[in-house]
């Protein structure tokens, strides 16, 4: 069944219905086959979309010029220092000017509040493409791998995450969940176990789709019989230097492991991460956690990074075919 998104924003999963968010799903199947067979139709042809970035990104990036040079679009590629936004002009001026020029608006960058007054003033879509609160392009591409990789239906598949649960990626991956009705478990230390008001309104969207949701501190209760397992870098952007000392002491128990796949008790167990990923040394992050505390991989082993469980790379080729279907059914024609 087809929906009409026409004109939309994509702000965060709870906006959106469990049958939206599957035929979000279904369409980025289609569109994958069709770039795989060397089809394009040009169904953004003729439209503008401003990228801003507060934040760096690679796979965010990309993912939106990919997407939308391939169905005939433009983009603006607006970084740090290339608009006023948040120093001399506010999010609502901003948005009244660029969407005055563009069809679309694209933000990456830190207060959901900033993401949601451009959607509110800026009269054309807004898409979210990360905020410190949720990463809902991320979580798309997350639940649309999974399914390529399953031959369970979609409330059948477990996934589990390890780590900090209360991050923006932990966070989409709770909503995203919840609402399609699928076995959700969080595993972390409590003290970054998800917000409260975030988690009951999950609560919510689960009790109406049927899904499970768990969070908890004990691992092994929580990958126990999972399809995927899933982890994110233990610091994220912004946060100060010094928190590596404290995460590093809560999050040990929580790095995915040879021994944390073995213990799901499913021998077809795999792997996602939503990159960057510090599994090794060949960094200048990796390499200092290795000096500081003997870390040689931080919330990833190498071996299973490199694993053949891991479909980290497949999972961020997702990204720019989910994005590119939440822009041909907002802006398509």
């Amino acid at each position: 069944m087809a929906f009409n998104l026409r004109n939309r924003s994509y702000l965060t999963e709870l906006d959106f219905t469990r049958e939206e968010l599957v035929f979000l799903l279904d369409l980025s199947a289609q569109l994958k086959s069709a770039a795989y067979a060397g089809i394009t139709r040009d169904r953004l042809a003729g439209k503008h979309l401003a990228l801003i970035f507060e934040k760096s990104s690679t796979r965010t990036r990309c993912a939106f010029e990919v997407a939308t040079a391939e169905e005939g679009a433009t983009t603006t590629y607006l970084g740090p220092q290339d608009t006023h936004l948040g120093h001399k002009e506010s999010a609502r001026d901003t948005a009244r000017v660029l969407g005055r020029m563009y069809d679309g608006i694209e933000y990456r960058g830190h207060a959901q509040r900033t993401v949601e007054q451009l959607a509110q003033f800026a009269g054309v879509p807004v898409y979210n493409g990360l905020t410190d609160t949720c990463h809902p392009t991320q979580s798309l591409c997350d639940v649309f791998t999974m399914r390529e990789h399953s031959t369970k239906p979609l409330p059948d598949i477990a996934f589990c995450y390890l780590g900090d649960t209360r991050n923006n990626v932990a966070s989409s991956l709770l909503a995203m969940g919840a609402k399609l009705g699928m076995d959700v478990r969080l595993a972390g230390p409590r003290a970054l176990w998800p917000a409260e008001e975030h988690l009951a309104a999950c609560l919510r969207e689960g009790a109406a789709s049927g899904a499970r949701i768990t969070v908890t501190d004990n691992v092994d209760e929580a990958v126990a019989g999972a399809d995927f397992l899933y982890t994110d870098v233990w610091v994220s952007m912004g946060e100060a230097a010094g928190t590596w000392h404290e995460r590093v002491e809560l999050l040990a128990p929580y790095q995915v492991t040879a021994k944390t796949m073995k213990a799901t008790g499913n021998p077809g167990v795999r792997f996602l991460h939503c990159l960057p990923a510090l599994h090794d040394r060949d960094t200048e992050v990796g390499a200092e956690a290795f000096r500081e505390f003997g870390l040689d991989g931080v919330e990833v082993t190498d071996e299973v990074f490199e694993s053949p469980a891991s479909l980290v790379f497949e999972q961020a080729e997702n990204r720019m075919h989910t994005i590119k279907a939440i822009l041909v059914a907002t802006l398509g024609s």
